[in-house]
């Protein structure tokens, strides 16, 4: 994984790196069994929202940098 900044740092891919096959299989079920069905598109909605908001505000904040680095 890289960001626009260059690779991730080494203890955010030690952190990720146990999602793996079976252990992602376990997190699945066990956020399936927490949430129930029902609630797993109104939590996948809601996240994907707050995805949008977090890099628009991410865009915005770049703008500003770059707006006030040039006066």
């Amino acid at each position: 994984m890289h960001t626009k900044e260059g690779p991730l740092p080494a203890t955010v891919r030690n952190m990720i790196s146990f999602l793996e096959g079976p252990e992602l299989i376990i997190v699945l079920v066990v956020v399936l069994v927490l949430f129930g069905g029902a609630q797993l598109p109104k939590l996948a909605k809601n996240l994907g929202s707050a995805q949008k908001e977090f890099k628009k505000a991410m865009d915005e904040g770049k703008s500003d940098d770059s707006s006030s680095d040039s006066k």
